[in-house]
């Protein structure tokens, strides 16, 4: 079932990604297919992977720690796309290849701390929430540039760049407006000492077009390649 959907969906969002480059002038290659596989068995992470995607996120800790287990740290790169509490920062630490969702200083304090004890940096975008929706967790756009720059200060960090998350509107502008907004902080950050940050991951399902247009680097698509996701 997941197979024939991958086989069936991946070539048009792949294509709808080189449309929205294209129409902009950006190279399509710039852009990384993040497959969501949150909430789904490892039949759609095998799926994604018989496929040719090779990067794959998950919502949760424990859940991308079963799948890793079932399939392997080397089978794909592990991307950690949900809150992380504090309180296992270590377990990301160790599991996750990237984590987009540091979203405050004591989170990222925390993965520092367990990075440097492993000798090993862990590479993490920050987190804005630019649409200042209460459930959703984030550095305002406000503080998002001081608490960026309070992490960079941070030893066992590899910041990659930011991350965020779109309000599930359908105005065009008001999404539009999000990623404008985290492509122009990042482009502010670029004054920040010991920032070289090159990742904008922004877009999913339902907007990872304009995401695109906009300067996304990283779109995390779930629904659009693997169906609605089991309740």
């Amino acid at each position: 079932m997941f197979k024939t959907r991958v086989m069936e969906n991946l070539p048009r969002v792949r294509e709808a990604i080189e449309a929205a480059a294209i129409k902009v002038g950006r190279d399509p290659s710039e852009v990384t297919l993040v497959a969501i596989t949150k909430a789904h068995p490892v039949e759609a992470l095998e799926a994604a992977l018989s496929a040719g995607l090779r990067d794959l996120g998950e919502n949760r800790v424990e859940e991308m720690e079963r799948k890793v287990g079932l399939l392997g740290r080397d089978a794909a790169t592990w991307h950690m796309v949900g809150h992380v509490q504090s309180r296992k920062a270590k377990q990301v630490a160790g599991l996750a290849d990237l984590v987009h969702s540091v979203d405050t200083l004591k989170l990222a304090r925390r993965i520092s701390g367990f990075a440097l004890e492993q000798g090993t940096p862990v590479p993490v975008l920050v987190q804005a929430n630019l649409s200042s929706e209460e459930t959703k967790s984030g550095f305002s756009k406000e503080t998002v540039l001081d608490g960026l720059h309070k992490i960079l200060e941070l030893g066992g960090l590899e910041v990659r760049g930011l991350m965020t998350m779109a309000p599930f509107v359908e105005d065009e502008a008001v999404l539009r407006r999000v990623f404008t907004d985290l492509r122009r902080i990042h482009e502010d950050a670029g004054k920040l000492p010991g920032y070289r940050g090159r990742e904008l991951s922004m877009g999913m399902t339902n907007d990872f077009e304009l995401a695109v247009e906009e300067g996304s680097t990283m779109v995390r698509i779930g629904t659009a390649l693997f169906g609605e996701r089991p309740r």
